[in-house]
């Protein structure tokens, strides 16, 4: 365990694509997607747990969701902060550490997704180096070393090396890139001087709520007057009165883009496997093919392929879903919805939900 720890998982956003698996009322972080018995959820907390203790997790989920959480993983209901509507991840942050910093004053607090796949060795140790940084007053992020030019995941630039004791790998972290070109990808892996940027956060909560009131002081305002009033018997008056002005912003913009300019940001690189699942395409990636080259996420025996390679398959209705020469197919079977793609145009999922949601249709 790491003394004065606490770690924030934000578990909310529904997964658009990977519909018609994840939807609304069920996204993809309480969902077990890699076969392994474990929501993605689940995973997380058993991750995080050992680092913090089992009173040291909090989760921020939407109110529609507080209670499968609860269901799920062994956290007190105290620490199942649910919001009554998405105000993006700044506000789910920020209201988690205000909340620790009523509760117990000035603790470090690490962000991790509840929807994320981590495997392999050094998650660890890239926390315990990223809460020795964020002691000595940095916004700590934990860069993926990336495997090949992707243009799904954003990069943290990793400049200089800092002198921070108990933190060999630490660099400064001089900007941030959203998902870039194919070309501009390339040229970031070849030069060496890029990670992925994977949304992982560390810092002292008073340095984070101190960047807010600086950078968004009504957003900082807002939050600081919910979370005093979080424990108590006004909580819902005060989320009632001030959550639904918030501003909405995700943290990459509103703290480590500004915060990075002024080199206030520090990066540690992560040399496990990491993957957010963001589609089919990297689901399948995660599974392991069978016999005849087939992805299946599911009973295995409801799937019949025939001169078919590295597609996917989720059967999930009982009956037998046949692929004959097709590679690369997508085919994800539920009982209201079935999907047909290609790895391929495995990103534009989200296409079909928003011309569902166009059509007003209620299988989101």
């Amino acid at each position: 365990m790491i003394p004065s720890f606490r770690v924030i998982v934000p578990a909310g956003g529904s997964g658009t694509r990977l519909w018609p698996l994840s939807r609304a009322g069920a996204p993809k972080f309480l969902l077990d997607l890699t076969g392994a018995g474990r929501t993605l959820l689940q995973a997380t907390v058993d991750r995080l747990t050992p680092l913090t203790g089992p009173d040291g997790v909090v989760v921020v989920t939407g109110s529609r969701h507080e209670r499968d959480v609860l269901a799920q993983v062994d956290v007190s209901r105290a620490n199942v902060l649910a919001e009554p509507s998405p105000r993006g991840s700044m506000a789910a942050i920020g209201l988690a550490a205000a909340v620790l910093v009523e509760r117990e004053g000035d603790v470090v607090v690490g962000s991790f997704a509840a929807d994320h796949v981590i495997s392999g060795e050094g998650f660890a140790d890239a926390v315990r180096q990223a809460v020795v940084a964020a002691r000595a007053g940095y916004v700590v992020t934990v860069g993926i070393t990336a495997t090949h030019p992707s243009t799904a995941f954003g990069y943290v630039q990793a400049g200089e090396r800092l002198d921070v004791a108990g933190a060999p790998d630490l660099r400064l972290a001089p900007g941030f890139t959203e998902k870039p070109d194919a070309a501009t990808a390339s040229a970031y892996l070849d030069s060496g001087g890029y990670f992925w940027n994977a949304g992982m956060f560390v810092v002292r909560a008073e340095v984070l709520l101190g960047h807010l009131e600086r950078l968004h002081p009504a957003l900082h305002e807002g939050l600081r007057i919910i979370a005093a009033a979080w424990d108590t018997d006004r909580r819902w008056e005060a989320v009632e009165r001030h959550w639904y002005g918030l501003e909405n912003f995700a943290i990459d913009h509103a703290i480590a883009e500004p915060v990075a300019a002024e080199g206030g940001v520090a990066v540690v690189p992560g040399s496990f496997e990491w993957d957010d699942v963001g589609d089919f395409s990297t689901l399948a990636a995660l599974l392991p093919a069978d016999d005849a080259g087939m992805h299946v996420l599911g009973d295995a025996s409801r799937v019949v392929a025939v001169d078919t390679l590295d597609g996917l398959v989720v059967p999930g209705t009982g009956r037998t879903i046949a692929v004959l020469g097709l590679d690369d197919v997508v085919v994800v079977d539920t009982p209201d919805a079935v999907l047909v793609t290609t790895r391929e145009r495995a990103q534009d999922v989200r296409a079909v939900v928003d011309a569902l949601k166009a059509a007003g249709s209620k299988l989101l």
